[in-house]
């Protein structure tokens, strides 16, 4: 299938050419394959890999990329929140828990050509009892992404999607930063999907292969010649101040606009236009003047209600912009106050201990509170992915994630750290200074 980015192609289980794209990682070098120790032992976790070769992806060079444990890679240079929504190659995008199973792993290959993603044995968090997965992608340095399955135990179209998207494909977006003129020194970033290559779900089974292969792209030419002479299916277009041959939408969007490469582009169509015009005969000149001629009130008639249309519209969104921007200001405004509020009553809290509000917020002390289960597997409660971990934090470190709090446990530093079954998570022997401050 052509989509416009990619073409794709589906292999079953019964074709030879789908049999060689599996990799099997075992088999490899061992020392440049490599299990992911945080992603093997995490749920909704994301981590990033360096990747040793330049890899084409929509026409752009990366050299970085981020795996999660939901099944797929997030191919983006802005972290966010919705890591799931855009930027992604995703050979099986789901609510896969690596916790579920001592024996599920998140691996990755490297050999400096190619780039090979694995998830061995994961389950879904929603059904466990549905069998375990296991699929991989590659990156080739050509800019070719296979999807491989060798087991896929259900109907990936059977599989629920209300805690965590189901997608398989790929998906790409440009990142806009707006100046809020009311703000000064404030942007708003606003995410754009441009393309999406969506798998058909019903195709992928056991021993399955997706193929998808490059097609040409306007960052192709380096040359203003071939890109505005160029059929390769886009509108392409040289824009002189920033050198850069382009469509108008990739991932450079916003020096596109801020350079004014649209308005260039245009005014030089226009250009183009009018040299045409210049040249054509005299014949379909003069039949042009006489029709003006014959009608001159239809021209009056038609130009009135779009020269007044776009003003009534501007003033309503001027409008409408100037509300959304007071509100703003008063919400920040509130925000400041409250935190000034809360620092002062801190301050006046710790330097008169005997204060009744002092004493309210002793009595309610965490060692209250009913045992903090530290939970290493499970953050199911969080609705998006935790933000990106230092690579260095794959081996020694794991990341406990908790809807009210979060700790980071060092491997060097377990001694320094205890769970108290009564008093939650503390530090030793700090509870038995606060105790003699306070009891």
């Amino acid at each position: 299938m052509n989509h416009s980015y990619y073409t794709s192609k589906i292999y079953g289980a019964t074709e030879t050419a789908g049999k060689y794209l599996w990799v099997d990682i075992d088999q490899l070098d061992p020392g440049k394959g490599k299990i992911h120790g945080l992603l093997s032992n995490t749920h909704r976790q994301a981590a990033s890999v360096h990747l040793s070769f330049d890899f084409p992806f929509y026409g752009h060079i990366l050299r970085e990329i981020t795996v999660a444990t939901g099944g797929f890679i997030y191919t983006g240079d802005v972290i966010h929140r919705m890591l799931t929504a855009t930027q992604y190659i995703a050979p099986l995008m789901a609510n896969f828990d690596p916790c579920m199973s001592t024996n599920s792993t998140i691996s990755y290959f490297d050999n400096g050509t190619a780039l090979v993603v694995q998830w061995d044995q994961v389950h879904l968090q929603d059904s466990v009892s549905q069998g375990p997965f296991t699929f991989q992608t590659a990156l080739h340095s050509d800019g070719r992404i296979v999807f491989a399955y060798k087991e896929v135990p259900i109907d990936i179209t059977e599989i629920r999607s209300v805690n965590h998207p189901v997608k398989v494909g790929l998906s790409d977006a440009f990142v806009v930063l707006h100046e809020i003129e009311q703000i000064p020194n404030v942007r708003r970033r606003t995410i754009y999907e441009y393309h999406k290559v969506d798998i058909l779900k019903s195709k992928i089974a056991n021993s399955t292969v997706v193929e998808m292969l490059p097609l040409p792209t306007c960052l192709q030419f380096s040359s203003c010649g071939p890109c505005v002479s160029s059929e390769i299916g886009f509108n392409c277009s040289w824009c002189s101040r920033l050198h850069r041959c382009s469509s108008g939408f990739d991932r450079h969007r916003q020096d596109w606009v801020d350079k004014g490469c649209p308005e260039a582009v245009l005014n030089m169509q226009q250009r183009t236009t009018t040299s045409i015009t210049t040249t054509t005969s005299s014949t379909t000149t003069i039949t042009t003047t006489t029709t003006t001629r014959a009608r001159p009130s239809t021209t009056v008639t038609t130009a009135l209600p779009f020269t007044s249309a776009p003003t009534v519209a501007a003033e309503v969104d001027e409008q409408r912009e100037v509300r959304l921007q007071t509100g703003l200001l008063v919400g920040i405004s509130l925000v400041m106050i409250t935190m000034a509020a809360a620092v002062i009553a801190t301050v006046y809290m710790y330097n008169h201990p005997t204060s009744s509000a002092s004493l309210f917020f002793i009595e309610r002390r965490p060692t209250h509170w009913p045992a903090m289960k530290m939970r290493f597997c499970r953050s199911s409660g969080n609705p998006a992915y935790a933000e990106v971990e230092d690579p260095g934090l794959e081996k020694d470190d794991l990341v406990v994630i908790d809807p009210k709090h979060t700790f980071v446990i060092s491997g060097h530093d377990r001694r320094e750290s205890f769970m108290d079954s009564k008093d939650g998570f503390i530090v030793p022997n700090q509870r038995e200074r606060f105790l003699s401050d306070h009891c």
